[in-house]
C-alpha cells in the first residue's frame, strides 16, 4: 500500500524504438516535455545531467553482456537504483528501451509500476534522423549517452568519443522559451559495437556499383568507376552517360543515395562520398 502511495504521483513513461534509432537523443526533449525528472537508459540512472546510480551497458565487453547489464539482470545493480529511486522525490521516469516488453522488465525489476505511457521514437524523430541514427550505428558502431561529456569522461573514460549538440530540432513540441539553445550530450564507442574494418577490392567494389546504377535506372549508362580507400571508407567517383528527357538533378541525388545506401548496407562498407560525372547525354532515336 505504501508502495502504490509512493508511485501515485509520479508517473512512469517509456521511450522506445529499434536498436539505434536515436532514442538516447531524443531522450532530454521527451523528458523535459514531460516534466520527468529521471532518464533510465542502458543500465544508467540521470538526473538534471548527471549520472546518480546505475553501470553503462556501453562499456561491457560483449553484446549479451551489454543486454544483461541494460536490464539491470544483476541483482547489486539493479538494488541500487531502486534504492536511489525510493530515496529520492521526483515527478516521473523514463525509461528506454527496445520494445514494450523490456521496458516492463527494467520497471519490474526496479520496483516501478508498468508505464502508463509507451512513447514510439517515430512519434519524436523524422524518418530521416531515424536513418542518419541507424546508419551512424551500423557503420561506425557509435551509441549516445544523455549525460554531458564531464559526466562519462569522470566515469567511463574508456569509451569516451566526443561531446554533441542536441538542437532544437524535433517532433517534440516545447515552447520555446523553455529549451536551452543545445542539450550536450555524450557520443561513445563501445567495445562490442565497433565494427571491423572491412577491405574490398577495386575492381568487386565497381561491379557492385555497376549493377546498382542499372538496377535504380536503365537510361544510365557507366563508362568509368574510380574507386579510392580513404581509410574509414571508400570515395567513388561514377562517370556515365544519360538518356535525354531525364530529370538529371533530382535523379543524380538519388542515384547517390542508392548506391550508399545498399552497398553500406549488404556490404557493412562505409562509403565516404559518391560523386557522379555525366560524360554525354545520348538522345535516343524513335522508331
Amino acid at each position: 500500500m505504501i508502495f502504490d502511495l509512493f508511485f501515485a504521483k509520479n508517473k512512469i513513461f517509456a521511450l522506445v524504438g529499434a536498436s539505434g534509432t536515436g532514442k538516447s537523443y531524443h531522450a532530454k526533449l521527451v523528458a523535459q516535455k514531460h516534466h520527468i525528472d529521471f532518464i533510465i537508459d542502458d543500465g544508467l540512472l540521470i538526473r538534471n545531467n548527471r549520472i546518480i546510480a546505475g553501470h553503462s551497458a556501453k562499456e561491457e565487453k560483449s553484446f549479451m553482456a551489454a543486454v544483461k547489464a541494460a536490464v539491470f539482470d544483476e541483482k547489486d545493480r539493479r538494488d541500487e537504483v531502486a534504492y536511489k529511486l525510493q530515496t529520492e522525490k521526483f515527478s516521473g521516469v523514463l525509461i528506454i528501451g527496445t520494445s514494450e516488453k523490456m521496458v516492463n522488465k527494467i520497471a519490474a525489476r526496479l520496483q516501478l509500476p508498468l508505464p502508463c505511457r509507451i512513447i514510439n521514437i517515430e512519434e519524436v524523430a523524422g524518418r530521416d534522423d531515424i536513418d542518419n541514427a541507424l546508419r551512424t550505428r551500423r557503420v561506425e558502431g557509435k551509441h549516445i549517452i544523455p549525460v554531458p561529456s564531464v559526466e562519462v569522461k569522470r566515469g567511463y573514460p574508456g569509451i569516451f568519443f566526443s561531446p554533441i549538440s542536441i538542437l532544437k530540432r524535433s517532433k517534440v513540441q516545447i515552447p520555446i522559451q523553455f529549451i536551452p539553445a543545445a542539450h550536450e550530450e555524450s557520443l561513445v564507442c563501445p567495445a562490442y559495437s565497433v565494427p571491423q574494418r572491412l577491405l574490398i577490392s577495386d575492381r568487386a567494389l565497381s561491379l557492385i556499383v555497376k549493377n546498382c546504377v542499372n538496377e535504380f535506372n536503365t537510361g544510365f549508362y557507366v563508362k568509368k568507376i574510380d574507386v579510392k580507400d580513404v581509410g574509414t571508407g571508400y570515395r567513388l567517383v561514377i562517370t556515365i552517360d544519360v538518356n535525354l528527357g531525364t530529370d538529371l538533378e533530382k535523379k543524380i541525388s538519388e542515384l547517390r543515395q542508392y548506391i550508399t545506401e545498399n552497398i553500406e548496407k549488404y556490404t557493412g562498407i562505409l562509403i565516404e562520398e559518391v560523386n557522379i560525372i555525366i560524360d554525354k547525354v545520348i538522345e535516343i532515336m524513335q522508331s
